[in-house]
């Protein structure tokens, strides 16, 4: 009878594990987006949120939490339970541009979070109003030099800040940096006259581009545009090889310590959702380029991407503050 308890109780001590490790998902997961409202990374999150929970069969919640250069959503993922219910839906800011430039931050990229899969490349654009601005980048940089620092720009994220920077500068002009919160903040300054050109995302752009009241000058790096065909690059429409790729990117990623199997079903159903031809329609309309990946090549994406522009906010001598 000894005996037989005994076997028993390993036989119960085995199987108690499995017995207790539920399947994943098996309650609502959470997208922290660090933007307000409306602009590419949020549209990107919430068509990928709609799928997911389709797929999973649970909620699947899109939390905006914008501020602090995308520093306030990064710290509460990095403070989450690593068990893949929140997860964050990160641009180059979070990863690259905050650590290259700030002096110091309450999260650590590289050590805070596991890489998940990347979300997007994005086209970053110089945008005027069609009713009264510049029809081309040269009237723009004469409009500049003409007005002599009496132009204000607008851009939400530090790489469209520091890409518009680097124009005005390539360019002989001066103009007042008006900074914003997000893509939805950035589009709306232009489209009420608070700033005479902006740099920002496709995203948030491309409705008002295609009823006619934005105009694209010119797009921040050399890739296809399907949706705009005919906008130049800015490295081409204004001479500028420097300004060849300022363009930004989204990647989602968990709080480090999530188990590897948990972070491969996250990619899996990221991977799986961009082939769906639906989904696939719906981000090419939005004009945003879908790009997954392994996350092994997120990461060593990210890393590389971090030594370019640290390398390169240094030699620019630019002060962001």
């Amino acid at each position: 009878m000894n005996r037989l308890i005994h076997l028993l109780a390993l036989i119960s001590l085995a199987i108690t594990p499995a017995v207790a490790q539920e399947p994943f998902p098996n309650r609502p997961i959470r997208i922290v987006v660090p933007f307000p409202a409306g602009g590419p990374t949020d549209i990107l999150s919430r068509i990928v949120a709609q799928k997911m929970s389709e797929d999973f069969g649970q909620p699947v919640v899109v939390e905006n939490r914008p501020g602090a250069d995308t520093a306030l959503g990064a710290v509460q993922v990095a403070r989450a339970a690593p068990d893949g219910y929140t997860l964050l839906a990160a641009m180059d800011t979070t990863l690259v541009m905050n650590p290259a430039t700030k002096t110091s931050l309450p999260y650590d990229p590289f050590k805070d979070f596991a890489a998940i899969s990347l979300g997007a490349k994005n086209t970053s654009l110089l945008t005027v109003r069609a009713e009264d601005g510049p029809k081309t980048i040269p009237e723009l940089i004469a409009l500049g030099k003409a007005k002599a620092g009496s132009m204000n720009y607008g851009a939400g994220i530090i790489t469209t800040r520091l890409a518009g920077y680097m124009f005005n500068r390539e360019a002989g002009i001066k103009a007042q940096l008006i900074p914003y919160k997000g893509s939805a903040e950035v589009v709306q300054g232009l489209l009420t006259g608070a700033v005479d050109y902006i740099v920002d995302g496709v995203a948030s752009s491309l409705p008002l581009i295609s009823s006619g009241k934005f105009r694209p000058l010119a797009k921040l790096n050399n890739r296809p545009l399907p949706q705009l065909p005919d906008v130049p690059p800015l490295s081409l429409a204004a001479g500028m090889p420097a300004l060849e790729d300022m363009s930004s990117w989204i990647a989602f990623v968990a709080p480090a310590g999530t188990p590897r199997a948990v972070i491969d079903k996250l990619n899996a159903e990221i991977v799986r959702i961009y082939a769906d031809p639906a989904t696939a329609d719906k981000l090419d309309k939005a004009g945003i380029n879908a790009v997954p990946s392994t996350p092994e090549e997120l990461d060593a994406f990210f890393r590389k991407e971090a030594l370019r522009w640290e390398k390169a906010f240094k030699e620019s001598g630019i002060k962001l503050d």
